[in-house]
């Protein structure tokens, strides 16, 4: 498995430049989520990697060797896609075993590979069958199982379960971070979701607008977000934001009126008299305890063990994550608490974590 390396690389389309210079490197054994909003340059870099595409600078490197000019099938990577890009005329374990037999694999060891990741993935049973009559997850775990019997040193997934619903998708996060455990390769993968990002990634590389905003892990990017944006991504439900103005120990705006805890008041001294944006996630509002702030309620979203409401703090849209057993009716204006010692401050103008 090589170590992945990144080295100024960019990507034009014409005059559209989709991946300003970027500088990256994954760890050998690493299964490394790019996470972002659609157009963020997520896929670019992943099909760069596959050699889909074509660089416009910079270089790729796996270990010592530069992959930048080489033809895909001359890079050792694997892909899975999102349509999962199955032919439909063969059966599954022809589908599967394509690659091996395209290179001139002995029989023997095409059967006995096919058969053993067919096993693992749970679809042995399956070996006979068309594309046309498997489910949706069926079909993934098949386009999956093609990358996984040519035994690639770099795996590349490309939201591979955008295309499945809620339930499935669920249940194939499980497969994917059982199979993440089991593996042990290069795995990259591209998602817009980031409850797959933090369920599945050693590392998280959250990217918008062609540009890294924050690398590390789950819990990294959750507690210590670098600016508005991650903070506002990661999380879900997201992050709250207030319009506020801070004055000596305390930051205000319409609706709230909030005494900063000591350390966040130290750090937010060089900002004072400044419009900022106040951070504050859903879970981080409680019906007791905390500084008090009155919102008012418009939506109770029921999700089981726990309950979203949608509130009002003056013009602002409030969410927050309270146990369902605690019945609020819509249009009632109560008093919450707000756990001070969680909240972020954030420059409005360049999103800055003060």
């Amino acid at each position: 498995m090589p170590r992945i390396r990144f080295d100024r690389v960019e990507k034009s389309f014409g005059r559209t430049l989709v991946l300003p210079p970027l500088d990256l490197t994954l760890e050998d054994g690493e299964f490394t989520v790019l996470v972002g909003p659609s157009g963020c340059g997520k896929s670019t870099t992943l099909r760069l990697v596959a050699g889909l595409e074509t660089l416009s600078g910079g270089e790729i490197w796996f270990d010592d060797r530069a992959i930048g000019k080489l033809e895909p099938k001359d890079r050792d990577v694997a892909m899975v896609f999102q349509d999962y890009a199955l032919y439909p005329h063969m059966n599954i374990a022809r589908n599967m075993s394509f690659a091996l037999r395209l290179a001139r694999q002995p029989k023997a060891r095409i059967d006995s590979e096919v058969r053993r990741v067919a096993e693992m993935l749970n679809i042995a049973h399956l070996l006979e069958r068309k594309p046309a009559e498997l489910s949706g997850g069926q079909r993934q775990r098949v386009a999956m199982g093609r990358a996984m019997v040519r035994d690639a040193g770099v795996f590349l997934f490309d939201e591979p379960l955008s295309n499945l619903d809620a339930k499935l998708r669920a249940r194939m996060r499980t497969e994917l971070a059982e199979m993440r455990d089991t593996i042990d390769k290069n795995m990259i993968y591209v998602t817009h979701d980031q409850i797959e990002a933090m369920t599945l990634g050693d590392r998280i590389v959250v990217m918008n607008e062609g540009t890294i905003q924050q690398q590390g892990t789950a819990e990294d990017l959750f507690a210590n977000p670098v600016n508005r944006f991650v903070a506002g991504f990661i999380g879900s439900p997201a992050m709250n934001f207030l319009d506020g103005e801070i004055t000596g120990d305390r930051v205000a705006g319409d609706g709230f009126d909030l005494l900063l805890p000591a350390p966040l008041a130290r750090r937010a001294e060089a900002a004072a008299g400044r419009r900022v944006e106040v951070g504050i996630r859903p879970s981080h509002i409680v019906l007791d305890g905390g500084a008090p702030i009155d919102l008012r309620v418009v939506v109770s979203e029921y999700l089981g063990a726990q309950s979203v409401l949608v509130t009002r703090c003056g013009a602002a849209e409030m969410r927050a994550e309270i146990a369902s057993e605690d019945r609020i009716p819509t249009g009632e204006t109560r008093r919450f608490g707000i756990l001070t010692d969680d909240i972020m401050l954030f420059d409005r103008e360049t999103g800055a974590r003060l």
